[in-house]
């Protein structure tokens, strides 16, 4: 069973810092692209950062460069969004998406999602 389990959020005054996390389970996390997104009320979901399978590459939103950075440890299947400077526009829910891609096909996994509120 496919398992993508985000925590780590919560209320912080602006400035302030949280790291999310996201367990996976349930397939080979290592073959897998890690995505965070991030949904804010009456938002399209957007795409926050992401990372290639084995770790070497990276990349942010303009919105979240320099401030936010995206690791993850392949041996404790977890990806994690450190966040820094957060701001009140970085308020919404937070969302973990697993990608594998073959030719044609591949598989999507997405988690259920973790609320941030940034405010004072």
């Amino acid at each position: 069973q496919v398992q993508l389990v985000e925590s780590g959020g919560g209320l912080v005054q602006p400035g302030g810092s949280l790291r999310l996390s996201c367990a996976a389970s349930g397939f080979t996390f290592s073959n897998y692209v890690m995505r965070w997104y991030r949904q804010a009320p009456g938002k399209e979901r957007e795409l926050v950062a992401g990372i290639s399978s084995g770790g070497g590459g990276r990349n942010y939103a303009d919105s979240v460069k320099g401030r936010f950075t995206i690791s993850r440890d392949n041996a404790k299947n977890t990806v994690y969004l450190q966040m820094n400077n957060l701001k009140p526009e970085d308020t919404a829910v937070y969302y973990c998406k697993a990608e594998f891609r073959s030719g044609p096909g591949g598989y999507d996994y997405w988690g259920q999602g973790t609320q941030v509120t940034v405010s004072s």
